[in-house]
């Protein structure tokens, strides 16, 4: 069965037990029309929305920053761990409507990629009201006459619009909006250092780590004492994980539609990980010098930028407009992580049709190579923003947006097993050629999977703290993980009864399923990086 693997035509993905193919051929499937630059600028902001603008106010609230840089250290660490092993096993299998999903039915079971793959139709569908609340609340910090429910109908409208035109033009639309939040974050940095050294109208001499000393570098969270900075630490780092979820998921599911990702993702992939390093661990040293963690437009409910960190050190620096340049970037970014999240779910929606695995019908392309049925779809998820609308219904919609945590940390835990059983496959079938490899892999995997199994048992750990029980955050936090294991086990002993709860690694498949893929080529596209900025850029990270 190993031999008839390996020999397999290149453009059918076979059933690792059966040798059945799993991907139908689509008379329309998506097109490959995401261009070098645009999953490079996908890779470096596609994701980052409100999450790391907004909420990192209250993170660093809850624990100072010296444990927000800390825990952003380590979460920028494990997310290079995901990312090299999802980029490892997408360059040598890519595939049109691929997801993390497809790669969890080809190299472990049909039954993981079924759990997998609705728990992130389901988590992302949700990420999309969610960015719609965010965008529209964020109005409100001009004190907009419109009614909210306004601007959630025209965020609605916009993001599935955007996502029902030709990837190309969502490739482009990304581009400028990543390069609009990659300049925003490289001007509030050089602000941040300009303050650090006296800069500023209001500057008493130099900032320096001020407000490291005053009110300190770290504080407790519901207890006091030694164990309420345990506590704290615990918080941010279970809390510091929303900004980063789904993000490395991201470039995977835009690898599907790039042009040659053999050649695009590794680059990708680098820009991705110098976001990590640089922006997000930036952002929050950043934050932690200009801001002070007691300061109390962090958590007393503001609207929008009011309460981000930055506005909030901007006008404590005495920066008079600032804090709505600063606004109307942050409202660009909920757009744009809209459109990542209605992306990505709509493409994980089409994938499971294509692997037979959900209806037919999402896997209906129109001529442009746009899932329109899937998107369509997707977008029904959007109303749900209008919960907001009502204090009751917030609360409910809220308790939605409470289980992102727990399949974020499930999703990356799936991925450690999916690169486990692929680097097994790999050594058991004579180790073809990698177009991409990475010397942290595989022991990387064993570690983000004992990690992030930890971070889903201590996500909702607060409620078991004196006087702190609440029955709906217990429900909302923990329900995730039963719900992943009662879609894997149903799918598995109905429909799959007689499958293995692991393909034998010498029977999975390590041949790419395009056949227009078949150089093992890698790096920058030398007509492109002779092009523009970020691909002479990409090549010297060679």
């Amino acid at each position: 069965m190993g031999v008839e693997a390996s020999t397999k035509a290149p453009h059918e993905a076979i059933d690792a037990t059966s040798g059945v193919g799993i991907v139908d051929s689509v008379q329309h499937g998506t097109h490959r029309g995401l261009k070098p630059r645009h999953g490079q600028m996908i890779a470096f902001g596609g994701a980052v929305g409100t999450g790391l603008f907004v909420s990192t106010g209250a993170v660093l609230a809850m624990g100072g920053p010296a444990f927000i840089l800390v825990c952003y250290l380590w979460m920028a660490f494990m997310m290079y761990l995901v990312i090299t092993s999802l980029v490892e096993i997408a360059t040598l299998l890519p595939a049109q409507g691929v997801s993390v999903s497809y790669y969890g039915t080809q190299m472990v079971s049909k039954s993981l990629g079924f759990a997998l793959g609705y728990l992130y139709i389901y988590s992302l569908g949700i990420l999309v009201p969610y960015e719609i609340t965010a965008g529209a609340l964020i109005i409100e910090y001009w004190g907009s006459p419109v009614p909210t429910a306004v601007w959630i109908t025209i965020f609605i409208f916009a993001i599935v619009g955007l996502n029902l035109l030709p990837v190309s033009m969502y490739g482009e639309s990304e581009f400028w909006f990543s390069f609009i939040k990659l300049v925003t974050m490289i001007g509030l940095i050089i602000l941040t250092i300009v303050l650090f050294f006296g800069g500023g109208p209001e500057a008493d001499g130099v900032l320096g780590f001020h407000y490291w000393k005053d009110p300190g570098a770290t504080t407790t969270w519901i207890v006091n004492g030694p164990i309420g900075y345990l506590v704290a630490f615990t918080g941010v780092m279970v809390y510091s994980a929303f900004p980063f979820t789904f993000s490395p998921e991201l470039v995977i599911y835009a690898s599907g539609e790039m042009a040659n990702p053999r050649k695009d993702l590794p680059v990708a992939a680098k820009r991705y990980i110098l976001r990590l390093f640089f922006f997000y661990v930036g952002t929050v040293l950043a934050i932690g010098i200009i801001c002070p963690y007691n300061a109390s437009d962090l958590t007393n409910g503001g609207a929008g930028a009011k309460s981000s960190p930055f506005v909030v050190g901007i006008q404590k620096a005495g920066i008079r407009g600032l804090g709505s340049v600063i606004n109307a970037v942050i409202l660009m970014s909920a757009w744009s992580a809209g459109n990542a999240f209605l992306y990505m779910a709509s493409r994980g929606l089409y994938s499971m049709a294509v692997a037979g695995q959900a209806p037919a019908v999402f896997k209906r392309c129109n001529k442009q190579g746009n899932p329109y049925v899937a998107v369509c779809t997707i977008g029904l998820f959007g109303p749900l923003a209008y919960m907001n609308v009502g204090t009751d219904s917030s609360t409910v919609f809220n308790w939605f947006i409470s289980m992102i945590n727990t399949t974020g940390f499930i999703s990356w835990v799936c991925v450690s097993i999916i690169y486990l059983r692929f680097r097994k496959a790999w050594n058991a079938q004579g180790r073809p050629p990698l177009p991409y490899k990475r010397n942290v892999q595989p022991w990387g995997a064993w570690v983000t999977g004992i990690f992030f199994t930890a971070l889903t048992l201590l996500n909702g750990f607060n409620v078991f703290l004196k006087g702190q029980w609440s029955t709906a955050t217990f429900i909302t936090t923990y329900i995730g993980l039963p719900a992943f294991i009662v879609l894997y086990l149903a799918h598995k002993f109905v429909a799959c009864r007689n499958d293995p709860w692991a393909y034998p690694v010498g029977e999975i498949n390590l041949q790419s399923p395009d056949e227009a893929l078949t150089e093992y080529d890698t790096g920058v596209d030398e007509e492109s990086a002779s092009k523009n900025i970020w691909g002479r850029f990409a090549a010297k990270l060679k």
